[in-house]
């Protein structure tokens, strides 16, 4: 039984690629289209004040991204759903894992709260909307998965208030900080499919497993192929209803899917997730701080952005770019490692982790002129 057992595995991996390649595909097609369809509709993000673009640019990248997503997730669920009755065995067990009573209803609430969050962004992508209401809007996709049995139980966080309020909390931080992560070509994006690779790497194997890579491979291959028009210098913007469901969905899987298992890995496993997407928090975090040092409204846009920090200090904006890349997958790396660690070397992982980033305050605060802005 063991070769047997093997053997499942493998087949998994080409069910994945598929996914991943199919998804890719389908993403490039759908962000040419959207290209057009944004530019004769005259849905364009055009340059002013903060902006870093010079031209115009087309603004419904995030719609191919969140077609695709949408159009390969349900129609294979569909799909396989009909057919698995004549398929193989493993396929046939892990479609019940994925639609069993309490994943589809999962499955249910993620694609429900998924499309909250995308009309949300794509009405303030058309009407800029006050900051209050868009917060208020994500608050309301975040029940909406504690309402389908969605939270975060973290060791003394069981009872159904505490859990719930930081399940939102998580939600509504990692929207905003993917939103504000978006702020050159190609940055939010390709932070997005390091950390779904990240998730994928870090999740157990546990019931949710395969629900979770499932929805990650999906999602990296949608935004993979709306980078290809992203990357500097970007034909198409994602927008905030991009932005904004990026960040939902790499939030959600770190609230359904299992990084501790008790007795096989160290608890600060559950870190994983926090170093995954640890670029956009440090970016959120450290704006937030300069601004709240220096007086100014935490709502209010600037280019005191890890970006554009860097840019500050002596990079080109693709070079910033690239040079976030690789701290993001630095980082994660180390969060794909946690569950495999013992204490001692989930410290030492944790220890290397704040000294790359103390190590950026430094380079960053070394080449500014002017201090009031250092982290």
């Amino acid at each position: 039984m063991p070769g047997q057992v093997n053997s499942v595995i493998p087949r998994q991996y080409l069910v994945f690629s598929y996914l991943l390649v199919l998804s890719f595909v389908l993403s490039l097609a759908l962000t040419w289209l959207m290209k057009r369809c944004a530019r004769r509709w005259g849905v364009l993000d055009h340059p002013a004040g903060r902006k870093s673009h010079e031209e115009s640019t087309p603004l419904l990248g995030g719609a191919a991204i969140f077609l695709t997503f949408y159009i390969v997730l349900i129609s294979h669920v569909v799909a396989v759903s009909y057919l698995w009755p004549w398929g193989p065995a493993w396929l046939a067990e892990k479609l019940a894992i994925l639609l069993g009573e309490d994943h589809g209803k999962k499955l249910v609430g993620i694609l429900l709260a998924g499309v909250m969050i995308f009309i949300l962004g794509i009405i303030d992508d058309l009407h800029v909307l006050r900051p209050w209401f868009k917060l208020l809007g994500q608050i309301a996709s975040a029940l909406v998965l504690v309402l389908f049995g969605m939270r975060i139980h973290l060791f003394y966080l069981h009872d159904i208030y505490s859990s719930s309020f930081v399940t939102v909390l998580w939600i509504v931080l990692i929207v905003n900080s993917m939103n504000l992560l978006d702020n050159m070509d190609g940055l939010s994006g390709g932070v997005s499919i390091i950390a779904a690779i990240t998730f994928f790497l870090s999740v157990q194997p546990y019931d949710t497993g395969f629900m979770v890579r499932f929805l990650l491979v999906i999602f990296a291959g949608a935004v993979g192929g709306f980078l290809f028009f992203n990357l500097p210098p970007a034909q198409i913007f994602m927008g905030d209803a991009g932005a904004m469901f990026n960040g939902y969905l790499l939030a959600t899987v770190a609230v359904v899917g299992t990084f501790h298992i008790e007795g096989v890995n160290s608890r600060a496993a559950v870190v994983s997730p926090v170093l995954a997407l640890s670029v956009p928090l440090f970016d959120t975090l450290s704006v937030v701080w300069i601004r709240w040092r220096n007086g100014d409204s935490i709502m209010l846009g600037d280019k005191r952005h890890f970006s554009h920090r860097l840019v500050e200090v002596g990079m080109r904006p693709s070079m910033a770019v690239y040079f976030i890349y690789m701290v993001a997958a630095l980082v994660g790396l180390n969060g794909a490692l946690l569950p495999m660690l013992s204490l001692t070397g989930t410290g030492i992982i944790l220890a290397q982790t704040v000294g790359i980033f103390l190590l950026i305050v430094l380079l960053m605060n070394a080449g500014k002129r002017n201090g009031s802005d250092q982290v």
